[in-house]
Order: structure tokens, then C-alpha cells, then sequence
């Protein structure tokens, strides 16, 4: 037996960072984002003895074990070995691994790889999971399991697609999916830019900052974090609405809060091309992810698109181009291999 599934990865507009643990468990977080035609996918073939052999094409590494015997986190493919570890899977399988973007890029990728992990696992075993069971399961495999730091927005967005409003309220997690009209959404389109900057982070040092200043209740970090919580509720009333000039102006101000979080957020390449986006007609933008590298997002003066595409490019940013999706995972067993 074969089965395929994917996840998309994410785009997310505001309330990033409070849904990264202790906050939303004190004071509870919210993160309105979208999911994108870029993926996650997984391929699961069948076997009849013990043995497991995955292929990542991402990392450009592949590894055989045996289903039945220990299984360390080494940093080499630990995500496939948490999830057999919390499946308590005792059948042999292949695996084999590939996203659009790599991880690290500050769209959600790894925990969307997840996802499309456990999907695909769900499929071959009958799994009477709904998608608040898988998002949740994905989340645990990543963050208790792997032991990889980070928020809770990322499987739920990935698990059930679309735009949603995602709320955490102490450990529970209520996703609102939004009747965004089509009329807003290829204006969206049409003026969203999403910019890579050349490189990818490791994020666990800068969520080790914000972490470590809401704990010793530092002042500015928990003012920026209510603040973000509130642009958050702001941008899902604008979004709505379909005032995208505020929309924007708001990306802009949540970009300012989200620096406070750590100063390792940003620096001198990315401040660069922020600020040449700005002079160029993008009314406001942000870093994707936790920070330190990735891609940009922008949303531009509708006259104003090519000509911040041209600064960028000519700085040094990739224009990548995308469209919404709206079917969250996705899996399905391949009849002609």
C-alpha cells in the first residue's frame, strides 16, 4: 500500500509569539494567519517485516532502523522517530520526505511536515482522528516528543487550512475559520508580496529570549506581547471588513512590537530591505516565523507591487509567488505507483 498526504504551509499576520508557552497559558493568545499553496509531503509505503527506511530530501539525509528498537533523539530525523514513538507504531514502513520551502523559513514548515506525517499514519492506520486530535497530536510530537521549542499555531493552522483565527485560551485551542468575501481575497492576492531574504534561522535562541524576559516579567516584552495580542484582534476586524490599507498599517505596527521580543529578531540585511520595501509603496510588512531569517511579507500599494519587487530583487530578495489555500491536510492512497 502507498499513501500520500501534504500540508500547507502558513503565512502569519499577527499575534505570533503569543501562543509560545507560558504566555497563552497565562494570559491566553491569538493568531489570525492563512495557509498557502506551498506544502509539506510525505509518502508512506507499506512493509511486512520491522524495518523502517525514510528518505528527508530537505535535510539530504535518509537513515533505516528497526520499528521495534530504540529509538534516540539524535537530531537525525527525529520528528518520523517521535511519531512512531507516540503512535506506538510495530509495523514496518518507508518514508519518504519533502517540503516546498525548507525549514527554518519562517513558514511553519517543519511543523507542517509533522502534520503531513501524521495524516499520512492516519490514513494507514484508521485512525479515528479528528483535526483538533491531529493538530494537537502533531503539536506534541514536535514540541514534548522531538523536544523542538515553539508555539502551538503552526500544526492547527497547517491541520485545518484556510484563514483562521486561532485562540488559545490556557491549554485549549479554538480555531475560527473566517468568511473572508472572494472579492478581499484576490485583493489579498493581488497585493501580498512574500520576499525570502536569503538565508533561514534556528529559532529555538530567540524564543530562549522571549521565554526567559516573560518569565522575569520584563516589562517591555509583556507590554509587546498584549499589544501583538491586540493588533491580532485588530487585523481579523480589518481583514473582515476588507480594509486592507489598515490591514497593512497594522502589519507594520505588529512588526514593530514583535522586535521587542528578542534582539535577535532581526538585523542589518533584513532592516535593509524592509525599509526599501516601505519606500517603494509596501504599507507595511513583517518577518515570518520566530525571526532571524526567512521571508518577508508585504502588502503593497496595488500601483506600488513591481516596482517594491524591483528594490527587493535588486537587494538581494527573491520575489515567491503564491496563492491561498483553503483545504488544510490532505491524504490519499496511490493506486497507480
Amino acid at each position: 500500500m502507498i499513501i500520500r498526504s501534504r500540508a500547507p504551509l502558513r503565512i502569519s499576520f499577527g499575534g505570533g509569539g503569543t501562543d509560545v508557552p507560558p504566555y497563552p497559558e497565562e494570559k491566553g493568545g491569538a493568531v489570525l494567519s492563512s495557509t498557502i499553496d506551498k506544502y509539506a509531503y510525505c509518502t508512506l509505503v507499506t512493509r511486512t517485516d520491522n524495518a523502517v527506511s525514510v528518505k528527508s530530501m530537505d535535510y539530504n539525509v535518509a537513515a533505516k532502523f528497526n520499528v521495534n528498537g530504540e529509538l534516540r533523539y539524535d537530531g537525525k530525523l527525529d520528528l518520523v522517530k517521535a511519531t512512531i514513538h507516540r503512535l506506538d507504531v510495530r509495523t514496518g514502513f518507508d518514508l519518504f520526505l519533502h517540503s516546498d520551502s525548507p525549514p527554518g523559513t519562517g513558514l511553519g514548515t517543519s511543523s507542517a511536515l509533522v502534520v503531513a506525517i501524521v495524516s499520512a499514519f492516519k490514513q494507514w492506520l484508521k485512525l479515528p482522528l479528528t483535526p483538533y486530535d491531529v493538530a494537537e497530536l502533531a503539536y506534541h510530537i514536535e514540541r514534548d516528543e522531538a523536544g523542538i521549542k515553539g508555539g502551538r499555531q503552526d500544526q492547527y493552522a497547517s491541520t485545518f487550512g484556510g484563514f483562521n483565527f486561532i485562540e488559545f485560551l490556557g491549554r485549549t485551542t479554538i480555531v475560527n475559520p473566517l468568511r473572508v468575501s472572494r472579492e478581499t481575497l484576490n485583493e489579498l492576492e493581488y497585493r501580498l508580496m512574500l520576499c525570502y531574504t536569503g538565508g533561514s534561522r534556528l529559532s529555538a535562541g530567540i524564543l530562549d529570549d522571549q521565554i526567559g524576559a516573560y518569565i522575569a516579567r520584563d516589562e517591555q516584552v509583556i507590554q509587546a506581547l498584549q499589544e501583538t495580542k491586540d493588533l491580532a484582534f485588530n487585523m481579523k476586524n480589518a481583514l473582515l471588513l476588507g480594509k486592507l490599507a489598515e490591514l497593512g498599517a497594522l502589519l507594520h505596527q505588529a512588526w514593530s512590537c514583535k522586535k521587542k521580543f528578542s534582539g535577535k529578531i532581526t538585523h542589518a540585511h533584513i532592516d535593509k530591505l524592509y525599509e526599501l520595501a516601505r519606500q517603494n509603496g509596501a504599507i507595511g510588512g513583517k518577518l515570518l516565523g520566530a525571526g532571524g531569517g526567512g521571508y518577508l511579507l508585504f502588502l503593497c500599494e496595488f500601483d506600488k507591487w513591481h516596482r517594491v519587487a524591483e528594490a527587493l530583487e535588486g537587494a538581494g530578495g527573491r520575489i515567491v509567488n503564491f496563492t491561498f489555500d483553503h483545504l488544510g491536510m490532505q491524504s490519499w492512497e496511490v493506486n497507480d505507483a
